[in-house]
């Protein structure tokens, strides 16, 4: 650490944020928490079912992947999960491309003869 516990609690005092030292080391030394032991659980089970599965299934799958083990878990927990490991499902479909138009390219000519400008605004009791 670049800077002392002490120093950097002092500057916050200064600050106007009141803050021990203590603070800080308890939770440095503080136990996990249930939510924090369950995930590390769920996130060996998710990178296995994920890798078992070459890499293609998405929270909804694994999820119910895992149900289907035993292991009970909310969707949004694996999603939460999945997020955090970087892992994703394959997207299916082809990736879309709209037209991208060349401003360098010639224009056909207008044969019609329209007129893109308003003489005029409508609606306002103008003659059309």
């Amino acid at each position: 650490m670049r800077w002392g516990v002490q120093s950097i609690c002092a500057v916050l005092i200064e600050l106007g944020v009141q803050i021990a030292a203590s603070t800080y080391y308890d939770q440095v030394n503080r136990e996990p928490s249930r939510r924090e032991v369950r995930d590390d659980e769920l996130k060996e089970h998710i990178r296995r079912i994920h890798a078992a599965n070459y890499g293609v299934y998405g929270a909804r799958k694994v999820w119910l992947a895992l149900n289907r083990e035993g292991i009970e878990v909310a969707r949004c927990t694996v999603e939460r999960l999945m997020a955090e490991l970087g892992l994703t499902g394959a997207v299916r479909g082809k990736a879309r491309r709209t037209t991208i138009a060349d401003p360098t390219a010639a224009r056909p000519a207008d044969l019609v003869g329209r007129r893109f400008a308003r003489q005029h605004p409508t609606g306002c009791g103008w003659p059309t």
